[in-house]
């Protein structure tokens, strides 16, 4: 019963915050009034879900520098975590499917997110160009999760390279980022729920440049490799 009044609370927290998007959106011209909610939003809903989380590795980005951050995808969870914990206006990229939920989709557009549809490649690039070119009328940072959905037994799945090819186009630094604990809280397909502590750990940025689109595979195996020495330090120290 527990985990369906948190689905509860958090269809209303959804649905007040994105009424109040709405009534703000046209004086939100450099999206600095959604990326404010979206990150209330995200921090309401680890609240009530009773769960407490902490930062670790902010001291690795610049203050006022735009990144790719590139994350593993354990649970539902990962996203209020993601969304709470970075620091600077974020957008994720989603998958299309998502564009069919009411007023989620709705909020989510108005608050600049991208989605993109995986299963057409040409539109999948078609939407990664219109996301770089709205990166450069409203600059913000992007939130990316290169496994491409939820691991079903907490172990980093391989990464796609689509999301590292959008970072090096766009000029961005990619910072690998691991959400730790998030799995045991509730695992993909169960009914459980388990509030425990949660992490968000931050590596170093790696940064490219246009001409590494030859290296995106090595670039791409180097953020996956970030991203689980990260969630391996969590795990030896918890």
């Amino acid at each position: 019963m527990r985990l369906y009044w948190i689905y509860f609370i958090i269809s209303l927290s959804t649905l007040f915050f994105a009424l109040i998007g709405f009534i703000l959106t046209p004086l939100d011209w450099k999206g600095r009034i959604w990326a404010v909610i979206v990150r209330t939003w995200a921090k309401s809903i680890l609240w009530v879900a009773n769960l407490r989380y902490s930062l670790k590795g902010l001291d690795n980005l610049e203050t006022g520098q735009q990144y790719v951050f590139a994350c593993n995808h354990e649970s539902i969870i990962d996203i209020p975590l993601t969304l709470a914990g970075i620091p600077r206006p974020v957008v994720p990229i989603a998958k299309i499917e998502i564009k069919k939920i009411p007023v989620v989709s709705w909020a989510m557009l108005a608050a600049g997110h991208i989605f993109v549809d995986r299963s057409d490649h040409k539109k999948a690039l078609e939407s990664m160009e219109q996301a770089r070119k709205s990166l450069a009328k409203k600059p913000r940072s992007i939130l990316i999760f290169p496994e491409g959905t939820r691991s079903l037994d907490g172990n980093i799945q391989p990464f796609k390279k689509g999301g590292i090819i959008f970072a090096i186009n766009s000029g961005l630094p990619i910072v690998p980022m691991a959400c730790c604990g998030t799995f045991d809280v509730l695992v993909k397909g169960s009914k459980n729920f388990n509030p425990r502590p949660l992490e968000l750990r931050f590596a170093q940025p790696i940064y490219t440049k246009q001409d590494d689109l030859n290296q995106r595979s090595r670039i791409t195996e180097q953020v996956r490799n970030e991203v689980e020495r990260l969630k391996n330090e969590w795990a030896l120290a918890d």
